[in-house]
């Protein structure tokens, strides 16, 4: 994805159990005895984040902030071990096998799960959630698009695509696919079917503190504000052997200041959205732990290759001298601690990724005779970026600044031109940005997620790289898609970027800081690109 994104709630009529059904989950919640005592003595756990939220719905959220609390609600056939997104693990599943060249997976499912109001997890309630997640055609649907789901007697599932698609485990640990209770998202409104789009009437409810027993997830849904605090309590009907270990979670909409000031006061507590620079101020202090970590997220140039719109850009010896003009070291520095250099479009934690030798250096004797060779190095552009929008405490602003001193010594005539999120990125989307500068963060943890840069996919096509642009970089990105084996898709992966490096109108450039601070009083609270934090995994020391 470009950004986080997210969607508009769509404000469904609510639905009301059935007072008998109702009673039954809530007796089943209830936690009783020594269980009671021991929820009620146990801390709450504190996440201070920057709201990007409409709806907790699972098949419709795709954002940052939803996927804490769904993670945290509705279990997924796959999940992540602390912050290893090269290796997703089977949560729901106890084995899986896959066929004809990973175009058709048979998964087998745990027999012990169920969810919060005790009813039991079978195939059904993953045929019911992964149809209505493709069914829905939210922001989220893409995960799946092309994938058949189908029932394997009570507790099989087999999943097929008309093409390779190794990538489907670490698909299937997106909390998106979080699986639901299909017999009660089905009383309050939720369908599968080919129109949910439109029939399905779910959300309210699944939005509210009523979904009690809609996931299997440790946690359940508490109260949910979009704007305010996300409550959970725990799930006591949980199954494993493995118990919620806080009283309730809560999720609070803070800004980066008051999460600086909560973080230093506070205990059982995590900041996700602090900048290197604040962060800094709390490395002496013996209740935290602060680390500073490349993030997911990939900072990069966009150099418009269709003529028509910019003859300028689509000049290859002009997007040669761009390349080699940027002082990438200078440019990590001022991303702070923790940042680095992105040596192509696959970040460094994902299977793929370019190693440091393999990145892009200044080279400023390069840059200006491509740049002479051009015939346009004279033509005055603007470099557009999103002026509004931070990732990792790090201001689009900033990184066009230091672009702009780096292009004009090497002898570019460059303005920078920011405009509000709103604006900058539509018109990117309709292929109408020249010059511009933007970001991707994974919408899953797989190389194929990169596969919308090469020529005629999503992204190419939003810089006029259409298919036939470019046969070597295609090919490339052709054998990449078909492969399943680890080593083999690693390699092809790896050319696929260093193509992309020489000849496409993309370059990579950095990978910011991701900061995590946490009191020291919790344990396994590490950062993770694709839930932020993972609550489930964390308990207090």
């Amino acid at each position: 994805m470009s950004v986080p994104s997210s969607r508009n709630a769509r404000g469904p009529a609510r639905r009301h159990w059935p007072a008998q059904l109702a009673l039954t989950v809530l007796l089943c919640l209830a936690p009783h005895g020594a269980e009671a005592a021991a929820v009620a003595d146990a801390p709450t756990l504190v996440v201070d984040n920057s709201f990007a939220v409409d709806t907790l719905d699972p098949q419709r959220a795709f954002d940052p902030t939803s996927s804490i609390a769904d993670r945290a609600i509705y279990d997924t056939l796959f999940t992540y071990r602390g912050n290893d997104l090269a290796h997703p693990t089977p949560l729901l599943v106890s084995s899986w096998v896959a066929k004809d060249n990973a175009r058709s997976f048979t998964f087998h499912l745990k027999r012990n799960v169920h969810f919060a109001d005790g009813t039991p997890l079978t195939s059904a309630d993953v045929v019911f959630s992964l149809r209505r997640l493709v069914n829905l055609n939210g922001n989220p649907s893409f995960l799946l698009q092309g994938v058949t789901v189908t029932p394997l007697g009570r507790f099989g599932v087999g999943m097929r695509s008309a093409t390779p698609d190794p990538q489907l485990p670490s698909i299937l640990a997106n909390p998106s696919t979080g699986i639901v209770n299909s017999t009660l998202v089905k009383a309050h409104g939720g369908t599968d079917t080919a129109n949910a789009s439109s029939a399905d009437k779910a959300e309210s409810w699944l939005n509210s503190s009523a979904s009690l027993g809609a996931g299997s997830g440790p946690f359940v849904l508490s109260s949910f504000s979009a704007t305010s605090q996300i409550t959970m309590t725990p799930n006591t009907n949980r199954w494993g052997t493995k118990k919620p270990p806080f009283a309730s979670v809560v999720v609070r909409n803070m800004v980066a200041p008051t999460q600086l000031i909560n973080i230093q006061r506070g205990s059982h507590e995590i900041a996700i959205d602090l900048s290197a620079g604040q962060a800094k101020t709390l490395q002496r202090k013996k209740n935290l732990k602060v680390s500073f970590e490349p993030s997911a997220g990939v900072f990069y140039l966009v150099t418009n290759d269709d003529p028509h719109i910019s003859p300028v850009t689509s000049n290859k010896l002009f997007q040669e001298a761009l390349r080699y003009a940027i002082d990438y070291e200078a440019l990590r520095a001022v991303a702070g601690p923790g940042a680095i250099q992105a040596p192509g479009m696959i970040p460094s934690m994902i299977l793929g990724a370019l190693s440091q030798k393999q990145a892009l250096r200044q080279n400023l004797v390069r840059a200006r005779a491509a740049l002479a060779a051009s015939g346009v190095g004279n033509e005055r552009l603007a470099l557009e970026y999103p002026s509004d929008l931070t990732i990792n405490g790090l201001p689009f602003a900033i990184v066009a600044q230091k672009l702009q001193v780096d292009l004009r010594t090497a002898g570019f005539d460059i303005a920078i031109a920011g405009s509000p999120v709103s604006v900058f990125e539509p018109k990117f989307r309709a292929n109408k940005v020249a010059l511009g500068l933007w970001v991707w963060t994974p919408d899953f943890a797989d190389p194929a997620d990169y596969l919308v840069f090469a020529p005629g996919h999503l992204v190419a096509l939003h810089a006029g790289w259409p298919t036939g642009s470019d046969l070597k970089t295609e090919q490339l990105a052709a054998k990449a898609s078909a492969a399943t084996d680890p080593a083999a898709r690693a390699s092809l992966y790896r050319q696929f970027q260093l193509a992309l490096n020489t000849r496409s109108p993309f370059i990579p450039l950095i990978q910011p800081t991701q900061v995590f601070a946490a009191t020291k009083d919790l344990a396994n609270a590490v950062s993770n690109d694709i839930y932020d934090v993972d609550v489930t995994q964390i308990s207090p020391k």
